[in-house]
């Protein structure tokens, strides 16, 4: 979400295709509520306040709480027609929000999208680490291109005295990254003005200096 919102304030063309079916978060974090719009060409995604094209399983459900409890086929053949059947426009970047894991919608994506490359995410903690190793392995395995990792939840700096706290112990990004021949593209602190913006649907209003690295070694 928050690499969507820079690159729209850098004026690029920016559309977020929230692959995760059954765990979508985009739209609340972008405050959508509004229906997308089927016409002659495709289905409408919704647009957000810089401009960006928005397309999620909870922007065409009654309720954003209602439980999609969809079998892997139905799952894949959601995010194909998301890819397939919304009509996107001219855009300069496409983003897909993907789910943890190598499971069903992973797999959807690297197989069936044009995928120029994959940004990791990962936290300090060994355990989230191993996920996203197996991640790597099947983009690797896939042929897909990643362009690099991100730390999330990275580390928290006191209010008071400014002294940085590793509040998940130390980071073990450097195992994952050094066997991937891959760059750090930023690590990303604790804040709670994050977390209070994405509950809010004010992701646009967030400004996350460590963004703006990370974008500029994406790009």
């Amino acid at each position: 979400g928050m690499l969507a919102v820079e690159l729209a304030r850098r004026g690029y063309r920016v559309g977020v295709l929230d692959a995760d079916i059954t765990g979508p978060s985009i739209p609340k974090m972008f405050g959508l509520t509004e229906r997308p719009i089927s016409g002659p060409i495709g289905i409408a995604p919704v647009k957000s306040k810089l401009g960006l094209s928005v397309m999620s399983i909870n922007l065409l459900l009654p309720n954003e709480d209602d439980a999609v409890i969809w079998r892997g086929p139905l799952i894949s053949g959601a995010v194909k027609q998301f890819w397939g059947d919304v009509y996107w426009g001219t855009l300069d970047y496409l983003l897909v929000d993907l789910p943890p894991g190598t499971a069903d919608v992973p797999l959807t994506v690297m197989q069936s999208l044009p995928i120029d490359g994959i940004v990791l995410v990962t936290s300090p903690q060994d355990l989230a680490g191993m996920v996203v190793r197996k991640a790597a392995n099947m983009a690797a395995q896939l042929d897909n291109p990643i362009l690099g990792v991100v730390e999330n939840m990275s580390h928290a700096i006191c209010p008071h005295c400014g002294e940085r706290i590793d509040l998940f112990g130390p980071s073990h990004l450097s195992a994952i990254c050094e066997p991937l021949r891959v760059p750090v593209l930023g690590r990303i602190p604790i804040d709670a003005q994050i977390a209070t913006l994405c509950d809010q649907g004010q992701v646009e209003d967030c400004v996350v200096p460590a963004f703006a690295q990370i974008t500029d070694l994406v790009l």
